[in-house]
């Protein structure tokens, strides 16, 4: 590689910026919509700091970005600089900015990790959003609109996945919620193949929320039990349960579902289905208070053993190997 001349003592954030947009991406295209600017003026950044690090930073062709070595050699030090400038900023412009988490909905545990970061970190404003669905929250997060949410990761389309980052939380036991008077909810727990011959609603044809229908074909898959077709969107409790009512379909829940008007709630076992859940969080974030929100996550995952699987849990293959892995 040809060597420039010696680098400016000097970088301007702004170019460190661009880098490190393009170094998670690997496509400036989706690298300037991120920063919200034009992809012209995010490539001159990078041909520019280039220069004044005297590297090349990208190999570029046609089809492809990717690192260099001296690229991956500057990607931690231009992560540091970056979150300490933005820490030195807020210190002096007063707090930084809210973080909005998204919990899904409300009643669900999820609500426990933000309680939990607050009172690590009191000094920072921790917002609860209630997005309904990882896919939804996922178009969120990359737009800039929302930080971090809870949910399948491995359920998310591979372009969504690769602007996000995620820490394996829990996994979730799942449970069906029956309406009043169904068979099934005489039962204190309903064997998987007891709903065989039943149409479950898994949120079918709802845009938020592919990753958990996905989820329920692979559970269903081979014991008979349909996936309900797509009903209309249902917002709110209160809708939930009058759509449920008029439908009389099963749903496929989680143990910690809050209660609905008119329905039981029971734990599927004979295997114990598992909701594999992640925090997850857009590249790039920095935030003081996601640190806070991280911990407090790996906290509770400890002290209650979310992460601990059931011998007899199932989740998908793809999913087991994603949960052993963290960011």
């Amino acid at each position: 590689m040809t060597r420039l001349p010696a680098p400016h003592r000097d970088v301007e954030p702004r170019l460190l910026r661009a880098f490190l947009a393009v170094a998670e991406e690997l496509h400036f295209t989706r690298a300037a919509a991120r920063l919200y600017v034009a992809q012209q003026a995010l490539s001159r950044d990078v041909r520019r700091l280039e220069r004044e690090l005297g590297a090349e930073l990208f190999s570029r062709t046609t089809r492809q970005v990717a690192l260099t070595a001296d690229g991956e050699r500057l990607l931690p030090y231009a992560r540091s600089v970056l979150e300490a400038q933005d820490e030195l900023v807020a210190a002096f412009t007063g707090a930084a900015r809210p973080l909005l988490v998204d919990l899904n909905s409300p009643g669900l545990v999820f609500g426990r990790v933000l309680e939990r970061a607050r009172e690590l970190a009191p000094e920072h404003e921790l917002m609860a959003r209630f997005e309904s669905g990882l896919t939804g929250a996922a178009v969120e997060m990359i737009a800039g609109r929302l930080d971090m949410s809870f949910g399948r990761y491995a359920g998310l389309d591979p372009a969504l996945r690769a602007s996000l980052a995620h820490q394996p939380v829990r996994y979730e036991p799942m449970a069906v919620l029956l309406p009043h008077g169904h068979p099934l909810a005489r039962l204190d727990a309903v064997p998987l193949d007891a709903l065989a011959g039943e149409t479950v609603y898994a949120g079918a044809g709802n845009p938020r929320t592919p990753e958990w229908t996905d989820l329920a074909h692979r559970l269903f898959a081979g014991r008979g039990i349909a996936v309900a077709p797509p009903a209309p969107l249902a917002v709110g409790r209160e809708e939930f349960g009058r759509l449920m009512a008029k439908k009389r379909h099963p749903v496929l829940a989680v143990v910690d579902f809050p209660a609905m008007p008119g329905a039981e709630l029971r734990p599927l076992i004979d295997p114990v289905p598992l909701s594999p859940v992640s925090l997850v969080w857009r590249k790039g974030l920095v935030h003081p208070g996601a640190a806070a929100v991280r911990a407090a996550a790996a906290e509770l995952a400890t002290e209650e053993g979310w992460l601990e699987r059931p011998a007899e849990g199932w989740i998908p293959a793809a999913d087991a190997l994603i949960m052993m892995s963290r960011n």
